[in-house]
């Protein structure tokens, strides 16, 4: 099993940046898919953003206010942590931003990246707030 740990949020005006961690530990990350997901208050989690297993793809959600091109996603397999760099935050991004990484026999392949079902732990979360 791997245990997921998210750090880097707080309070932020918008316009503003926030890198966020995730950290894992009991397992490599190392060949495995890894997503980002955030969820508001009355709100469904919703998929931000993912990173193929070999960080040779990075995707990114499309919907409404599109986090494209203000995310960024990245992962360092050396200190077995994923990143979430988001900049020109808004107030529509505040939510509760989640990690995920899918069950071992996923590793070198691919998961379903949109959608929670895709993976299989989760970190606690990390809140994010965007101040307008």
């Amino acid at each position: 099993q791997v245990q997921l740990v998210e750090s880097g949020g707080g309070l932020v005006q918008a316009g503003g940046s926030l890198r966020l961690s995730c950290a894992a530990s009991g397992r490599t990350l190392r060949g495995y898919p890894m997503g980002w997901f955030r969820q508001a208050p009355g709100k469904e989690r919703e998929f931000v953003a993912a990173i193929r297993w070999d960080g040779s793809k990075t995707y990114y959600a499309d919907y409404g206010d599109s986090v494209k091109g203000r995310f960024t996603i990245s992962r360092d397999n050396a200190k077995n942590t994923v990143y979430l760099q988001m900049n020109s935050l808004k107030s529509e991004d505040t939510a509760v931003y989640y990690c995920a990484a899918p069950r071992e026999d996923r590793r070198y392949s691919s998961v379903n990246f949109k959608y929670p079902y895709g993976y299989d732990y989760w970190g606690q979360g990390t809140q994010v707030t965007v101040s307008s």
